[in-house]
């Protein structure tokens, strides 16, 4: 099997009246979903453009997962746009992955034809799919692109990585090995399908012939009377996710596999949510939009490794080299490189249109974080190169100092940052969200960091800066406090 939709056949046939996805209004079953998805090729296939890409800008549903998969089996390659992004925003992803076609609801059509010269309106084309005579063999190449999406450019400028389909179809043999997961999995995706751990999620699922639960939008509520009303086995989360379950606190008795990325789970979090959830076992994997699944780590390993983010996942291969190149001893920090065969294809260079790889001669492909690995083989985090303070000539990490912040009940987010001084060269501070003082924050630093890493100067502010994707912008951090530092 070379392709994300190559199974569907195979499945509307040995179990035809199977849910293959079930909304709070509709279900489908799996010869309703392949018959959907060849149609929706089908009509792609027939429609007369070189270049085969699709945009699509729809609310969280069925719709959003038909195009994108009945993209992916025509051999087009499908670009998913964020309704939350400003018409800025758009326009500047739109010049990047220039979509030959965009589709989106009949209320946002006129919008975007201000932005885009092609755009379909959903409805319009569903009636058009559903009046096709499909076929159901289209042959697509598992090398050729078939997922555009955009990383989370802390700088502002979109860049736009390329996924083929045996990058994915690599990767899941990861849920089938690292976190069980088979066809007898009933799968919720509490979130929006335009993040790629959402969209994985339900297309992983429906690729082994498991179950997709979706919800129109993240209501924590939703969710667990979900989990509470139907047979759910597993779930899809990111850790604030987790924080919003917490704040409901109803018991949940039922066996359940919860499987986290995006951030950091803290170690607060992880236990109040195995007394809410008594039969839990917990996954939490680090990864990269570039490199795919790189470590997990389950509940039982936690226990043990509370600190590490894991061992390498089915297919991965990990090594940390150091500044010279040569490679790190065991808990010597360096860069971390991965090699398998789920790394992207690259990024697309804009001005070419072609697809810049990232790997080296032999395979190996670093994103810039760094770390160490223990005498098991267990992955440690450090931090990002390009995030590193350097203090009187000693490298520090500001994601360590801020997970120790962040163990205060009172600091709602924090971003540590290095400002530039004439003795030191750069200095630690603390920009915090929250209403608690600096010198309960300096006592809970004293306790956990040596003593450089502790914050010099500690800023307050209402509002964070946060990127697109819902990750604090550190180099938007950076000017506002630099700003407030030039006004006083």
């Amino acid at each position: 099997m070379t392709t994300i939709t190559d199974t569907y056949k195979k499945y509307s046939l040995h179990f035809p009246d199977k849910t293959a996805i079930q909304t709070q209004n509709k279900r489908l079953s799996y010869f309703q979903w392949h018959e959907q998805i060849c149609k929706t090729a089908t009509w792609l296939h027939s429609l007369e453009f070189a270049n085969k890409t699709l945009g699509i800008l729809l609310p969280n549903g069925i719709p959003f997962l038909q195009l994108f998969t009945g993209a992916s089996m025509a051999g087009w390659t499908a670009v998913p746009f964020d309704l939350k992004w400003n018409q800025t925003e758009l326009q500047k992803r739109i010049a990047v992955s220039l979509p030959s076609i965009l589709i989106t609801t009949k209320m946002m059509s006129e919008q975007l034809k201000k932005v885009h010269p092609n755009v379909l309106i959903y409805e319009e084309c569903c009636q058009e799919v559903n009046q096709t005579s499909f076929r159901e063999n289209f042959n697509a190449d598992g090398k050729l692109p078939f997922y555009m999406g955009f990383t989370s450019g802390s700088t502002g400028e979109p860049k736009a990585f390329i996924r083929s389909h045996e990058s994915w179809v690599e990767s899941f043999a990861c849920n089938q090995f690292d976190f069980h997961i088979d066809q007898t999995d009933h799968v919720l995706i509490p979130g929006a399908l335009i993040h790629s751990h959402f969209l994985y999620g339900a297309i992983s699922t429906l690729y082994m012939g498991g179950t997709v639960y979706l919800l129109e939008k993240f209501s924590p509520n939703q969710a667990l009377t979900l989990i509470e009303t139907n047979p759910i086995s597993t779930i899809y989360v990111v850790p604030t996710m987790i924080e919003a379950f917490l704040k409901d606190g109803r018991m949940i008795e039922k066996s359940l596999k919860i499987l986290s990325s995006g951030a950091k789970w803290s170690e607060k979090s992880k236990q109040e949510i195995q007394k809410m959830f008594v039969n839990l076992m917990m996954f939490e994997f680090y990864g990269a939009s570039e490199l795919s699944f790189v470590t997990v780590q389950s509940d039982q390993e936690n226990k043990h490794k509370s600190s590490s983010v894991g061992k390498p996942c089915h297919g991965v291969e990990i090594k940390i080299r150091q500044a010279n190149n040569e490679l790190a001893k065991p808990y010597e920090i360096g860069k971390i490189y991965v090699q398998s065969k789920m790394i992207f294809s690259g990024y697309l260079d804009a001005g070419t249109q072609s697809i810049q790889s990232f790997q080296d001669a032999d395979g190996w492909m670093t994103v810039g974080d760094m770390g160490y690995l223990d005498e098991d083989g267990f992955l440690y985090i450090e931090g990002r190169e390009k995030n590193m303070i350097l203090f009187g000539g000693i490298n520090i990490f500001p994601e360590e100092i801020e997970k120790i912040i962040s163990l205060h009940p009172d600091v709602e987010e924090v971003a540590v940052i290095g400002l530039a001084d004439p003795y030191w060269g750069q200095i630690v501070a603390a920009v915090i969200k929250g209403k608690t003082q600096t010198m309960d924050l300096k006592k809970l630093c004293k306790k956990y960091l040596s003593s450089f890493k502790i914050p010099r100067k500690w800023y307050f502010v209402d509002e964070i800066p946060h990127t697109t994707s819902g990750k604090i912008s550190r180099p938007k951090t950076k000017e506002l406090i630099e700003r407030k530092v030039m006004n006083h």
